[in-house]
């Protein structure tokens, strides 16, 4: 994986290449963005800002970012972070939106971003208890892990031997 991402945030609010370098070749994002995707990469805007926990997108598609998470976070799980929110940023550019009544672990949204994310940690060897890991965060419980688990495809049968971060 020929990437660098610039650890710390040295302004509020920059262009997605200048702290993200090489996405642009990287099959995951071209799958996303396809024959436009190192013009793509150069419109994103990233904000950083404590106001949210790990990483988002806001409605108008732009890459929100913890600084904290930036500079301390896993390198790898920061990266697949990334490949995740960039899913996100084609689906506010193409006006889709989430709907909050439906259960996290159930949008649309989310599972097709998540999806790609989670392609990409078996690409680079994760095995399932790995991603496992991964997928479990402030925003679920065990037993949306689970559903999120299951409707990805990731084996959760040895999940009750795994120590769960948020419980």
């Amino acid at each position: 994986m020929k990437i660098e991402i610039i650890r710390n945030a040295t302004s509020q609010i920059c262009s997605f290449t200048d702290h993200f370098k090489g996405f642009d070749n990287v099959d995951a994002v071209r799958k996303i963005f396809g024959d436009k995707t190192k013009d793509t990469l150069t419109q994103i805007r990233v904000e950083f800002t404590s106001a949210t926990l790990y990483m988002r997108v806001d409605h108008e598609g732009t890459l929100l970012v913890n600084p904290h998470y930036l500079s301390s976070g896993d390198f790898t799980e920061i990266y697949l972070d990334i490949v995740h929110e960039l899913v996100h940023v084609k689906q506010a550019w193409s006006g889709e939106n989430s709907d909050p009544s439906v259960s996290y672990v159930e949008r649309p949204l989310e599972i097709e971003a998540y999806r790609v994310s989670v392609d990409e940690a078996k690409a680079l060897g994760w095995d399932e208890n790995r991603i496992l890991a991964y997928l479990d965060s402030d925003l679920v419980n065990a037993d949306e892990l689970k559903q999120l688990a299951r409707t990805l495809e990731v084996n959760c049968g040895e999940m009750d031997d795994l120590v769960l971060t948020n419980q």
